[in-house]
């Protein structure tokens, strides 16, 4: 059988489409690189120009080799079609048409299959190759239109996936030995809208399951944040990190941004996630068109305020087709990057801040990899630790009670 070589570019949501493709397969067999591989699928990102870059760049490189090259995910749907009259790629392949994939690679001539952005993927994904934890796509599409983003464009509208599609998943890879559940899609606060339910109920639900240890969330909205929600802040099995994206600490930029939360609601409801003991993540942009000098030293300002540990930022990227492209004034690239710099800066020393407010309380980690002498996974707070070890740990759930803070990461002795 001809041997398939599935490179992923992006996000949690991309490792799981890839292995909804992966779990289709019939007729031929997983490659473990690009050498032996017949055929590469390109699970591309188009978040931005850099992700654009990267994936046209591993396509040429690919395209002098002589390898047969299949583009799918959100760049099939941005850039697709200029692949494909390029000839850059042998065939293109939309999000609805994953579960399809066994035909489509059987081709014989180039194929353009986009299919459409309203499908919900019906497979139940069994195992995770190389994977210590399991990815759950709980729904697709969002309804939010921020001026700077393109996804809604490349993923379609909100929609949810069914609760028991998802329960069966996880049934399914508990019983399989996957004791840490990260959920994820392209806006997962939004579960349950359409279905007369919530995060917080899906949570409830999922958190009973047998087997079940702790549960890992993608990104939400503060806006998401409901009384459901609020309800199962306490259990023991919801990791104690959230992510929550504010995008900027400026009235003015989240107005231009078209944002739906506020930096005053947004600074109250982080204190109270602080209190309840969560280390707290965000996503940030610098560089947007219209950020002035006095609109980024008041949003550095009002930043300093959040009890912030992880930061999750990026450069302002120029999509086409977005009302941000066409706003003024633009900022310059190494205006933006001081930004960027600065802000990591700061959160770096938040989260070594937090580490050491919380040095007494025990570690659980889920080990993940064995590397350069010692071993490493994730604690509950979403923080890097290494663990020395005379035995091999890895797969395992460890507790630390004792460990040393580091500046960058925790360190233990097991």
């Amino acid at each position: 059988m001809k041997k398939v070589f599935f490179k992923t570019f992006g996000c949690r949501t991309n490792i799981y489409d890839t292995n909804v493709m992966m779990a289709n397969l019939r007729d031929f067999t997983i490659a473990e690189d690009e050498v032996s591989a017949d055929i590469i699928v390109v699970n591309s990102c188009t978040v931005t120009n850099g992700a654009d870059t990267g994936v046209r760049s591993y396509i040429n490189t690919l395209s002098k080799r002589g390898k047969k090259v299949i583009v799918a995910g959100c760049g099939a749907i941005s850039k697709g079609e200029s692949l494909f009259g390029q000839k850059k790629v042998f065939g293109v392949m939309g999000h609805s048409e994953k579960e399809h994939i066994n035909t489509l690679l059987k081709h014989e001539t180039p194929f353009f299959e986009i299919g459409d952005l309203n499908a919900l993927d019906e497979t139940i994904v069994e195992e995770y190759q190389g994977k210590t934890k399991a990815f759950i796509k709980i729904q697709e599409g969002c309804n939010f239109r921020c001026s700077y983003c393109i996804i809604p464009f490349v993923r379609g509208n909100a929609r949810s996936q069914d609760e028991a599609k998802i329960i069966e998943q996880v049934r399914t890879l508990a019983c399989n030995g996957y004791g840490e559940f990260v959920l994820t899609g392209t806006n997962i606060g939004s579960y349950g809208k359409d279905k007369n339910s919530s995060l917080g109920k899906l949570l409830q639900t999922l958190g009973a399951i047998q087997g079940v240890r702790r549960i890992r969330l993608g990104s939400i909205e503060p806006v998401q944040i409901d009384e459901s929600f609020r309800e199962i802040l306490s259990e023991p099995w919801l990791e104690r990190h959230l992510h929550v994206a504010l995008q900027h600490t400026s009235e003015k930029m989240l107005e231009l941004m078209r944002r739906r939360n506020h930096v005053q609601r947004d600074l109250e409801l982080f204190q109270e996630l602080s209190s309840r003991g969560f280390a707290l993540g965000t996503d940030f942009i610098t560089g947007h068109p219209g950020e002035s000098d006095a609109i980024w030293e008041e949003a550095y300002t009002m930043l300093e305020a959040f009890p912030l540990t992880h930061m999750h930022a990026f450069i302002y990227s120029k999509r086409d087709g977005t009302p941000s492209a066409t706003m003024k004034p633009e900022i310059k690239g190494d205006v933006a990057k001081k930004r960027l710099k600065s802000i990591e800066a700061l959160i770096a020393t938040k989260n070594h801040a937090f580490r050491l407010a919380h040095q007494h309380t025990p570690l659980s980690v889920l080990v993940e990899e064995s590397k350069e002498g010692y071993f490493s996974g994730y604690d509950q707070f979403f923080n890097p630790v290494h663990i020395h070890s005379t035995r091999d740990i890895s797969k395992e759930w460890v507790t630390l009670p004792l460990y040393n803070v580091q500046k960058e990461t925790n360190v233990a002795t097991f």
